[in-house]
């Protein structure tokens, strides 16, 4: 069991650092739309990569929508209604006929009006229905991503797809579950799919499955994402947008400052930021500090997950490095705001601020619960007006709010200047 876990881990070790090395699959001026079932539908690991590239990239002009629909499938069975009886048992041409309508319908509602560029499609889930692997199923949830591929790209958008994450139940071997072996090869034929269709591949199940199996070697009853078990939490999510994010190409650094302290002088080297009014004065080193990047804001409710994975080592690299300190310790404050204790020691290794307290972190914050409100205004605007017919005339107003929203995120991910202050603490 071990030297299995061992070999999981090491897996999914590689497969990220071979993406990492990968361009970020979102560009300068995308409009990224997330197509999904239920777990789309929670609007968390979608607003979870958007802070990332927003906070990221604060320069880029970016929009995302996420339209994910509880119950759907790569058919689109909740927007289309196909008959599913119908539609296993069919032959290929009836079926690929029947499979063409209802993603005709469905992305022509729901996704191609948006105008995407990136369009992310998490399915899976439900297609499997919950039992052991069927290949009618499967025949039809091959095809059905296939078209969803072809009609996208066809709009000009670029496609990933993701695989489900594992289904978490409290049993003692959760990767011999059937429902898991089944969407292990729901997985495995998508892959097939982006390799042979031309669109980007995302496996969330492997390092879904190695983080809670490592869980369930010292804790049988170890639940790792939150929520149930088929719709995780906040920490759940956190880990399923760190292996997306990894997966499509995103990278660690957000800025790094390492401060040279000397006899005679004192100097800054820089990546993605600037040191300016460097002192040493009585032990106290202070300067300002300018980002071109915010760190990546992390949920509150999902800190657990920081613990279970490398996040932010992955992520989310906001170091401050000083080398010739002389005190064993030092008080941190931003702006004025105590950021923390820190050694001498960690300091000179690069202490990590992403997560620390003080302006920044709140800044990133306040980024994050902005995302949550547009996102939660644009899921009213579509599900709950438009769809339901009758109040087209509540659209303009709901779209300028969605746009003031939006604004406001425009405006608070932009990175300020901060006045840094190590003073030398005492034990």
């Amino acid at each position: 069991m071990q030297k299995k876990l061992l070999l999981m881990l090491a897996a999914v070790a590689a497969s990220t650092l071979c993406a990492g090395a990968a361009e970020f699959f979102i560009h300068d001026g995308d409009r990224v739309v997330f197509l999904g079932d239920s777990i789309t539908e929670q609007k968390l690991y979608t607003t979870y990569i958007e802070a990332y590239a927003l906070t990221r990239h604060p320069d880029w002009k970016l929009s995302f929508r996420n339209t994910g629909w509880g119950g759907d499938t790569a058919w689109l069975r909740q927007r289309a209604h196909p008959n599913e009886g119908q539609l296993f048992a069919a032959q290929p041409a009836e079926q690929q006929a029947m499979i063409e309508k209802s993603v005709a319908s469905g992305l022509g509602r729901d996704v191609l009006p948006l105008k995407p560029t990136v369009v992310t499609i998490k399915f899976g889930m439900n297609d499997h229905a919950y039992q052991p692997f069927r290949p009618d199923i499967f025949k039809a949830y091959v095809a059905s991503q296939k078209e969803l591929v072809k009609v996208l790209k066809a709009s000009g958008a670029r496609v990933a797809l993701l695989t489900p994450q594992p289904i978490e139940d409290k049993n003692a071997d959760p990767d011999k579950d059937v429902k898991n072996l089944s969407l292990r090869k729901f997985s495995d034929g998508l892959k097939v799919v982006a390799q042979e269709n031309g669109a980007a591949f995302v496996d969330q199940f492997d390092p879904f499955m190695a983080i809670m199996m490592q869980a369930r070697a010292t804790n049988p009853q170890a639940h790792i994402g939150g929520g149930d078990a088929v719709h995780p939490g906040p920490a759940g999510h956190t880990l399923m947008a760190w292996t997306i994010l990894k997966q499509l190409g995103a990278t660690p650094l957000v800025s790094s400052a390492h401060i040279k302290l000397g006899w005679f002088w004192n100097r800054a080297a820089t990546e993605n930021c600037t040191v300016s009014n460097l002192k040493l004065a009585d032990g106290v080193v202070s300067f300002d500090r300018l980002d071109n990047a915010l760190p990546m804001p992390v949920d509150p409710k999902a800190v657990a997950a920081l613990k279970l994975a490398p996040v932010l080592e992955d992520l989310s690299r906001y170091t401050l490095k000083i080398s010739g300190l002389k005190a064993a310790k030092y008080a941190v404050t931003i702006d004025g705001e105590a950021a923390g204790t820190v050694t001498a020691e960690e300091l000179a290794a690069g202490w990590n601020m992403a997560v620390v307290a003080g302006p920044i972190t709140k800044q990133a914050q306040e980024v994050l619960q902005l995302v949550f409100q547009k996102n939660d205004a644009f899921f009213n605007r579509w599900r709950n007006v438009q769809l339901k017919g009758g109040r087209e005339a509540e659209l303009p107003q709901l779209d300028a709010q969605i746009a003031d929203l939006e604004a406001k995120l425009n405006a608070a991910r932009q990175p300020k200047v901060h006045h840094f202050t190590l003073a030398p603490a005492g034990n």
